[in-house]
């Protein structure tokens, strides 16, 4: 399991049906360690505290393995490291593998598994497919987010040890799948 790219980005507006949005989904990949602080990873900034980012959502993690199949979901779409807005590009790390729970140490930062991602509307702006959501919901692939339980630095090709398994506990994907379940 590692890292594969360690991303961040800024709020910014943008243009959709008539209205200015301000998002943070669109992140860049960052080619040195970075700090991992208790809320957010440096460089990194969220724009609505409501829904993403804090504590429980200080870092968010998508599995690279998703994009093979983003890929020929919607072909000739571009998918850069990052393109879900995850702050990691993480491999080895699915869904279906990491529970609710799980703890993990990259660099020397320390991480607890704490949700799913739930996708919003800016999901769909990032894209520009008004289906976005739905296509993302259906997939399963959501990856999770982290809360930051030791704050340290990362950086691109860190190994990630699972440092506490708690496989009592419910998966990612299970989570994720409850939830769509209860608002269907």
């Amino acid at each position: 399991m590692k890292i594969l790219s360690v991303n961040v980005g800024v709020p910014r507006e943008i243009a959709s049906r008539g209205k200015l949005i301000r998002t943070s989904i669109f992140k860049a990949p960052v080619s040195s360690r970075v700090r991992v602080a208790a809320t957010n990873v440096a460089g990194d900034e969220q724009s609505d505290l409501s829904v993403h980012g804090g504590i429980d959502k200080a870092v968010y993690a998508y599995p690279s393995e998703h994009y093979a199949f983003w890929r020929k979901e919607l072909p000739g779409m571009e998918f850069p490291w990052a393109a879900f807005g995850e702050n990691l590009t993480t491999e080895g790390l699915l869904e279906d593998k990491v529970h609710i729970g799980d703890r993990f140490r990259a660099g020397s930062a320390e991480f607890v598994v704490t949700q799913p991602r739930m996708p919003c509307f800016k999901l769909a702006i990032r894209f520009n497919r008004p289906d976005m959501v739905k296509r993302f919901q259906r997939s399963g692939r959501s990856g999770f987010y982290l809360a930051v339980l030791r704050e340290g630095d990362i950086a691109a090709g860190d190994v990630i040890e699972l440092v506490a398994g708690n496989d009592q506990q419910s998966s990612v994907a299970d989570v994720f799948r409850e939830h769509l379940h209860r608002i269907s």
